[in-house]
C-alpha cells in the first residue's frame, strides 16, 4: 500500500492531476442555463459558475484556481456580456497554465440555441486537445487530499471523523498533502489546535484564524450546530468541535492557507474560509456543505473526504466527492450514495487503524480512476457566492 502508484495526467506547472475533465465555467447567473446545455451529454465535462454581475475578488479568484486545477484538461468560460467577470480572462488565465480554453459572450452568439451549438463546437476541439495530456506515474507524495464534514452526528466524532483522522496520519507520513478546515467548528479548542503548530509562524496563523472565526460566531451570534446535529445526539459546540477537529488527526500544522491558496509543502494544512472583516461587515463563511467542499477543491484537493453521520447525497465538480459515516444505519439506508462505512469501528468488526487502511485503499482505487457514488450518480453540486476574504497575491495563490 505504502508504495501504490497509479497513473495520472502531468500538467505544464509539474502538478499531477487524477481526472482530465473538462470544465465548463459561467460568470454570470443569466448564462447558467447555455452552460448546462452546453455540457449536458458531454462524458467528463463539469459546469460551474458564479451568479453575481458584480466584482468580488474572492469568487474570481475561486474561478480561476478551479479553472487552473490539476484536474482540469480544458476549459470554455461562457458569459452574457454585460457582467464584471470576463470570461476572455479566466481563458487566457489557463492558456498560461499550459491547457486548452476558449470563451465567448452569448450576446455575440445569437442568444440560446446558436451560443449552445457554438459552446458544443468548441467543446469538442477542446476535447480532442486536452486529450494529449501527457500520461505519467503517481503516487501518495504527489496527492493532495481535503476533508470535510456535514450532517454530523454522535457517530461522527467517535468514528467518521477519526477514521479520516487516522488516515490523515497516515497520507502524511507517506509525504503526501492534507488540507482540513471548517474553523467555525472549532470553537473552544484554541490552544489544542496552536499546539500542534509545527512552528512559530504556524502558531501565529492558526491563533489568527481562530480569533476570526470566534469573533464571526459571536457577531452573527450562531455558533455552527443545529437542530439536525442535536437529534443525531450533539449537545454542546465543543462536543461538535472536538469531533470536527478529529478529521485533523494527529500531525504537526503547518500553518494556515487561503480559498484558493495551495499548500505550500507536504504536510497537513489548516484551510480558513471565514471572511475577514470590513470596515462594514463580515461576509458569509460556508453557508452549506457544497460550499466547504469547493474551497477544498480550489486550494489543489484532487480528492475530498465528506464525513457525514446523518447521511448526504452531495456530489462536487472536478475532484471526486467520498462520503464517509461512522454510522452503520447511516449506510444501510444509504449505501447507494455513501462510499464508506467507518461504522466498523463502533461495532468491533475493524480498530481505527484497519479502517483507515481500508480508507486509503478507496482512495487509491479512487485515485486511479474508479469512480466514487456521486461521481457514478451524476452529483455535482457546487456553490460560489459573494464573499470579502483578503487573499494571497495571484502568484501565492491559484498557480498560473
Amino acid at each position: 500500500m505504502n508504495d501504490a502508484t497509479w497513473t495520472g495526467y502531468l500538467r505544464s506547472d509539474g502538478r499531477k492531476g487524477i481526472r482530465n475533465l473538462l470544465l465548463v465555467v459561467y460568470t454570470v447567473q443569466c448564462a447558467q442555463h447555455v452552460a448546462h446545455q452546453v455540457a449536458s451529454g458531454e462524458p467528463d465535462t463539469h459546469v460551474i459558475g458564479f451568479p453575481g454581475c458584480y466584482d468580488n475578488e474572492y469568487a474570481i479568484r475561486l474561478l480561476l484556481a478551479l479553472a487552473r486545477h490539476p484536474n482540469v484538461g480544458g476549459v470554455l468560460a461562457i458569459g452574457l456580456g454585460c457582467e464584471y467577470t470576463q470570461p476572455a480572462r479566466i481563458a487566457d488565465a489557463v492558456r498560461l497554465s499550459g491547457r486548452p480554453a476558449e470563451a465567448f459572450f452569448i450576446q455575440e452568439h445569437g442568444g440560446t440555441v446558436p451560443s449552445i451549438e457554438h459552446g458544443k463546437q468548441l467543446l469538442a476541439d477542446l476535447r480532442r486537445r486536452s486529450a494529449e495530456a501527457p500520461r505519467v506515474e503517481m503516487g501518495w507524495a504527489e496527492l493532495v487530499v481535503g476533508a470535510e464534514c456535514g450532517g454530523s452526528d454522535a457517530s461522527s466524532g467517535l468514528a467518521g471523523n477519526p477514521v479520516v483522522g487516522r488516515f490523515f496520519d497516515w497520507l502524511v507520513d507517506q509525504g503526501g498533502t492534507a488540507i482540513f478546515e471548517e474553523t467555525v467548528e472549532m470553537i473552544g479548542l484554541r490552544s489544542i489546535l496552536s499546539d500542534r503548530a509545527a512552528d512559530p509562524v504556524a502558531r501565529k496563523q492558526i491563533e489568527d484564524a481562530y480569533d476570526k472565526a470566534e469573533e464571526y460566531c459571536r457577531s452573527v451570534r450562531q455558533y455552527s450546530i443545529s437542530p439536525g446535529n442535536f437529534a443525531g445526539g450533539l449537545t454542546t459546540i465543543e462536543e461538535k468541535s472536538l469531533g470536527a477537529v478529529a478529521k485533523g488527526g494527529s500531525r504537526k500544522i503547518q500553518g494556515v492557507i487561503r480559498v484558493a491558496e495551495p499548500p505550500r509543502r507536504p504536510g497537513l494544512w489548516l484551510l480558513d474560509s471565514v471572511p475577514d472583516p470590513t470596515f462594514m461587515q463580515f461576509g458569509y463563511t460556508n453557508p452549506n456543505d457544497t460550499e466547504g467542499i469547493i474551497d477544498l477543491i480550489a486550494a489543489g484537493a484532487h480528492i475530498v473526504l465528506f464525513i457525514t453521520g446523518r447521511g448526504s447525497v452531495i456530489g462536487s465538480p472536478i475532484s471526486p466527492l467520498l462520503k464517509i459515516t461512522g454510522n452503520a444505519e447511516t449506510f444501510r439506508k444509504m449505501s447507494g450514495d455513501i462510499d464508506f462505512n467507518a461504522g466498523c469501528v463502533l461495532d468491533g468488526s475493524a480498530t481505527l487503524q484497519n479502517a483507515a487502511l481500508s480508507l486509503a485503499d478507496l482512495v487509491r482505487r479512487t485515485a486511479a480512476g474508479e469512480p466514487t457514488r456521486p461521481e457514478a450518480l451524476g452529483h455535482r453540486e457546487y456553490f460560489i457566492m459573494y464573499k470579502h476574504q483578503n487573499t494571497p497575491s495571484l502568484q501565492e495563490g491559484c498557480r498560473a
